[in-house]
């Protein structure tokens, strides 16, 4: 089937003034678009459990943002930029942050032309000793290079990182990273290190907030998506359906699967990648159906869900996959996507409300809007302009229900 989508039919007017560059002192008090079956109105994010249908489940992606950018030099002095975008060996995220002495990553370099070859280093005081970090190109992959990394201290990769990284903050705030992302780049529910990028619409909660919402009987689950910097490269190719989607990890738990089939048709999912998550699942569960391996293996495809027969339905899809865990004695799934949610006639079989926020101009993200908002997307996107939103990570929010 052949797939055309003409990127400058979601063109937007986005000025500079508007991307908010830091956050608001108090998560919470962003402003909060509501768009309901074509109705827009306008509250505070704090307001959100007036605003939700009452027993909604609400899906969080729990990833943590590591402090990916790490600030190394050549003998000669030469300032290189390695940002680390996610582990070659060992290539499990949870091994890679354990292991010590040594490790291989997947980065992109800034100032690559000043190093064609030698290691880069930093050194650090650490317990009373000086320590060195040292790196190696082992490979190129074009945007993408394989860094070997080597250090002396008894420290593991991940605590190395919280010791000499930066938080990779976006490239359209503008800005060097500063002590306040350390903490408002990262939702207060971050568990498992893997991101380079935060998922955003997440950082408008509070834990006052998520407890005053549960004891309204609203329910709260957590997946597992690490955000790659895929996230924020541009759709370069008129025909969008022709950019090449990046892959992504995720890992949901068996109890989180259960949860989302007792809430199946009130599911709200906050943010894009905990949409691309739980949308993900229905093509796992059809290659159930239709005899497959859902563990590993093959990443979900860019188009794969729009091959699922119309007639299946998430409630099914999450059936399969509770059942195909329960056969193999398994608590979690683990797998990787590279879904693309468009307007051309996707089928959302998971997730019903979706919040999140204002997204650049001309992207994938605004496309997923695009997916469940039609073209309503240009008035929701006119009322934030118009109505003094502000946009991007730390701008406002929106919920979106139909």
């Amino acid at each position: 089937m052949e797939r055309h989508i003409d990127i400058e039919d979601y063109d937007y007017p986005l000025p500079a003034e508007r991307i908010a560059k830091f956050p608001l002192p108090q998560r919470s008090d962003s402003k909060l678009l509501v768009w309901h079956d074509g109705c827009i109105a306008e509250r505070r994010f704090g307001d959100l459990g007036d605003v939700l249908p009452a027993g909604q489940l609400l899906v969080f992606n729990n990833t943590k943002v590591i402090r990916a950018r790490i600030v190394m030099h050549k003998p000669s002095g030469a300032r290189i930029e390695v940002f680390c975008l996610e582990p070659h060996a060992p290539a499990d995220y949870e091994r890679a942050f354990a292991v010590r002495g040594a490790c291989e990553w997947s980065c992109i370099v800034g100032n690559l032309r000043k190093w064609k070859e030698g290691c880069v280093e930093i050194r650090f005081p650490h317990a009373g000793r000086e320590e060195c970090l040292r790196a190696w190109r082992t490979s190129d992959a074009g945007r993408e290079q394989t860094v070997r990394f080597e250090w002396t201290a008894d420290l593991a990769f991940g605590e190395l990182l919280e010791l000499l990284g930066r938080i990779p903050i976006p490239p359209y705030l503008d800005r060097e990273s500063e002590e306040i992302d350390n903490t408002r780049y990262q939702t207060v529910y971050s568990r498992y290190e893997g991101s380079v990028a935060a998922p955003t619409a997440g950082l408008h909660f509070t834990p006052e907030l998520i407890e005053s919402m549960r004891a309204r009987g609203f329910g709260f689950e957590e997946v597992t998506l690490h955000v790659g910097a895929g996230t924020f490269l541009p759709v370069k190719e008129r025909d969008a359906a022709r950019h090449p989607m990046h892959t992504e990890h995720f890992e949901v738990r068996r109890d989180t699967l259960a949860a989302l089939r007792a809430k199946w048709g009130a599911i709200t999912a906050v943010g894009t990648t905990s949409v691309r998550t739980l949308e993900s699942l229905a093509a796992l569960a059809w290659r159930i159906r239709t005899g497959g391996d859902p563990r590993g293996g093959e990443t979900v495809g860019q188009w794969e869900p729009y091959d699922l027969p119309a007639d299946y339905t998430g409630a099914e899809a999450l059936d399969d996959l509770l059942g195909w865990l329960d056969a193999h004695g398994l608590d979690r799934l683990k797998a990787s996507t590279q879904i693309m949610i468009t307007p051309l006639d996707y089928r959302f079989r998971i997730v019903r409300n979706i919040v999140t926020n204002f997204h650049q101009p001309k992207s994938t993200l605004l496309l997923l809007v695009s997916a469940y908002a039609g073209e309503r997307w240009r008035d929701i996107y006119d009322y934030a302009l118009a109505h003094d939103f502000r946009f991007l990570s730390y701008g406002d929010s929106s919920v979106l229900m139909r």
